[in-house]
């Protein structure tokens, strides 16, 4: 069972694969604003709109001192894939043991069909430069959230 994740406690810590190669770990992004957001699939609709609108307003996220960074369990070459095919420019990270989903309480039970399986909550986790969590989005509806992140990253001091 995973802890539940509560504004104010430290971000889990974690050290992840990326695309384009290397790692990126919360440690690597000590002091910076940090929006991590899981999403369930490379290259599904909403995913793709997501990740699209959060690569349309990095600069915006830079410019407010924070880096966008998004979760999923897909690997690191669909991540390469999915990056090329919809021409992204936010780092995404290969979770494929799930212990970060796991970590961050977004892999859950879900249900679509009268079938159950497991799969990604899609949650935004906003973490402040001191490593805790700001704030949290649980099940985000794509429309306006890339807007209401940044939003949130500008007031926050």
């Amino acid at each position: 069972m995973t802890a539940k994740l509560v504004e104010g406690a430290p971000a889990p810590a974690f050290d992840l694969p990326r695309d384009g190669g290397g790692t990126v770990s919360l440690a690597s992004l000590k002091g910076k604003k940090v929006v991590l957001y899981f999403y369930p699939k490379d290259d599904t609709p909403g995913c793709t709109t997501e990740a699209i609108d959060f690569t349309a307003m990095k600069a915006k996220f830079k410019a407010a001192g924070a880096e966008v960074i998004g979760v999923s369990p897909d690997t690191v070459a669909s991540h390469e894939k999915f990056c090329k095919k919809h021409e992204l420019d936010i780092i995404l990270l290969a979770d494929e043991s799930k212990e970060m989903l796991e970590a961050y309480d977004v892999w859950k039970e879900k249900s679509m069909y009268g079938k159950t399986y497991m799969g990604v909550e899609r949650t935004t986790v906003l973490i402040d430069g001191a490593g805790k969590i700001a704030r949290i989005w649980p099940k985000v509806k794509v429309a306006g959230h890339a807007e209401e992140v940044l939003k949130a990253v500008q007031d926050l001091k």
